[in-house]
């Protein structure tokens, strides 16, 4: 008797505890005033990003990376092949872009001094 191998999902979890937990952790890491050890933030940001994956989108996920920046900086890198960088403030973005264009149009308008081994041989 053969029997068909199916793969079955499993359901996102609803529970964000462990989520939360883990967030909360990252946040104080990323604000120690001591020095943490590479292993030790990457094994909360490699459990977290395992979380991630199980969660279900929605407003209490929504809610627990507004409380938790790092956490949503690791979520938001997760997802940025489907929705670039949709957590980041608006605002902030647009503010640097300009600022960004005003330095690149005054780094054009100054004028560019020649380099000394350039005018007349000299070095």
């Amino acid at each position: 008797m053969q029997t068909m191998n199916t793969t079955q999902n499993p359901s996102p979890k609803t529970d964000l505890a462990v989520t939360h937990v883990l967030a909360q952790l990252l946040e104080r890491l990323e604000h120690s005033a001591v020095p943490v050890g590479a292993e030790q933030y990457r094994s909360v940001v490699e459990h977290l990003v395992q979380e991630f994956n199980d969660i279900e989108p929605g407003a209490d996920l929504g809610r627990l990376l507004d409380a938790y920046p790092a956490a949503a900086e690791v979520y938001e890198n997760l997802n940025y092949q489907h929705a670039g960088l949709c957590r980041s403030g608006l605002d902030a973005a647009l503010a640097a872009e300009v600022s960004a264009r005003k330095a690149i149009e005054r780094a054009m308008r100054l004028p560019i001094e020649p380099r000394k081994d350039e005018t007349n041989g000299q070095s």
